[in-house]
Order: structure tokens, then C-alpha cells, then sequence
């Protein structure tokens, strides 16, 4: 259901029972609270049955409390602060063991990815990539993590990689000025989405290239401009970007083009080999006898 699922509550307010506008005036009023809750403890929360939270969901127009819990999710993805993340990870996390909660978080973000990834527009991300003209990755904020991670394994296998710096508004686009219609912008971004990015691929698909988006969902503004949308999931566990699994898919996508461009990586790193030896870049360990 694609709508402001805010809009709609409001809109069929007249039309619920006594319970379920307890549901509906929750969520209005503490709605970065309730998108994490199971219906069990909403109608906990309110004072209403489970089975009136359910209810209220099919009201809405959604198949299931799930379903309007992650139209819930992704409709604030984008407008909690960092402030309201802490609030919110304190809300999730109540007594848990910290250290369980968020390896098991990753790990069920990555089982996620791997269900829903897009197997074609993956294959053809690699395909694009390796006939580039030109590659430019650009990524800010704890994005920046991805992009800087990508770029250096890039550059271990091509010669036409630019990191796009993002210092400043005006920076990106002189960088990416000469982008046309055989080069491949990839950038990632993940909630909350940062606005250079998504105006950056906007210019570069305006120009031709082909823009291969890394972030969290269909929704992300950056899915508007990409013709490849390698999607990963994300959560708001705490202030703290999870970036696990885009890390995860970003490795197999390196992997994937390595794979393309074995007898070039192999010629780039014998000569790297003998670079770091010569010039001591790392500390030799000496097997004990």
C-alpha cells in the first residue's frame, strides 16, 4: 500500500470503534515507538486486544499487522532524528543482552538481503561496472564507510576509478562533470538519506550514465533515479547505522567483478606485492622454528 499510512488514520478516524481509535491515536502521537512494536504489545500499550490490533490493520486496507507495520517502518524511516533512534533502540532493546540483540539484528538483516536482492539487476550491476568507461562511487556520512571500501578494492582491479569527494555541494558536481553516457556512477545511502547523494545521481542519470543505487528499499530516493537497485537491509538498533548487510553485498559484488577481471587483478597485484615488500608497507612476522 503505497500512501501516507499517517493521512489515511486520520482520515478514517470517524469511522473506528472505541478501540480502535486508541490504536489510531497512538500511533498518530507516537508513531517512531509503535512501528517496532509487535500487535501483542500495542495492544498491550493501549489497553485493546490483540486481536483489535489486527483488526485495525485489515481497517487500514493491509493484509496483516505485518504489513502495515512495515509501511509504518518505511514511512519514518527517513524523519527519525538521532535522538528519537535512542529512544526508540531503548524501547527495543528493554532488558536484552545488547551484544545478542544486535549480532542477532545483522544477522537477520543479512538473511533478509539474501532473499530479496534482485539476482538480475546484481548480475548487471557487475556487467556495467566492468565495460565502464569511467567509475565513480560516491557515498557520505556513515555511507562513506561503503563507498571508501569499495573504491579501494576498485582500484586494485581497474585504472578509472574516482572516489566523488563530498566536502561540499558544488565539489561533487565539478567532479562528476565529464560523467556521460559510458560511465557508472554507483552510490550508496542508507536512512537517513542524504541529499548530495540523491541530487549527484540525479545529474549523472541526466547525463546518461548508468546509476547503480546500494541502499535500504524501493522507497529510498535513490531507487528513483537507478537503473540497477542493489538493495540491503538496514535497522535503526540505536543511533547507529547498521551497515552490515551492505557491506555483505558490496563484498560480493567485488568478488563478482573480481571474478570478471581475474588475469588483470592477478598482473595489478604481482606488481603490488613486490611494491609493499620493497617499500616494507607491511610488518613481516617471522614463523617460529
Amino acid at each position: 500500500m503505497n500512501r501516507d499510512i499517517l493521512s489515511a488514520i486520520e482520515n478514517q478516524m470517524p469511522t473506528f470503534s472505541k478501540g480502535q481509535k486508541l490504536i489510531a491515536n497512538y500511533i498518530l502521537h507516537s508513531y517512531d515507538k509503535a512501528a517496532f512494536m509487535t500487535a501483542s504489545k500495542l495492544g498491550q500499550t493501549v489497553k485493546v486486544s490483540e486481536s483489535t490490533v489486527v483488526r485495525f490493520a485489515a481497517e487500514l486496507g493491509y493484509d496483516g499487522y505485518p504489513a502495515m507495520q512495515r509501511a509504518l517502518q518505511e514511512m519514518i524511516r527517513n524523519k527519525l532524528t538521532s535522538i528519537q533512534r535512542i529512544e526508540v533502540s531503548d524501547d527495543r532493546i528493554g532488558s536484552q543482552d545488547i551484544l545478542s540483540m544486535v549480532m542477532h539484528s545483522d544477522m537477520e538483516k543479512l538473511r533478509m538481503t539474501l532473499e530479496q536482492i534482485d539476482r538480475s539487476h546484481f548480475d548487471g550491476a557487475v556487467q556495467d561496472i566492468v565495460r565502464a568507461r569511467r567509475i565513480y562511487i560516491l557515498g557520505v556520512r556513515s555511507a562513506s564507510a561503503i563507498s571508501t571500501f569499495l573504491a579501494f578494492y576498485f582500484n586494485l582491479i581497474f585504472d578509472n576509478v574516482t572516489l566523488v569527494s563530498v566536502s561540499s555541494a558544488s565539489e561533487i558536481f565539478e567532479q562528476l562533470l565529464r560523467v556521460g553516457p559510458e560511465d557508472v556512477v554507483v552510490g550508496a545511502s542508507f536512512p537517513r538519506y542524504s541529499k548530495r547523494t540523491v541530487k549527484a545521481m540525479e545529474f549523472a542519470r541526466d547525463r546518461g550514465a548508468q546509476v547503480i543505487a546500494i541502499t535500504d528499499s524501493e522507497t529510498s530516493p535513490l531507487a528513483a533515479t537507478a537503473q540497477r537497485l542493489l538493495l540491503a537491509k538496514s535497522d535503526m538498533v540505536s543511533f547507529v547505522d547498521s551497515l552490515v548487510a551492505p557491506l555483505s553485498l558490496v563484498n560480493a559484488l567485488i568478488v563478482a567483478i573480481a571474478r570478471e577481471k581475474k588475469q588483470e587483478l592477478s598482473k595489478n597485484l604481482e606488481r603490488l606485492e613486490h611494491i609493499w615488500a620493497e617499500y616494507q608497507v607491511y610488518e613481516t612476522v617471522e614463523n617460529e622454528s
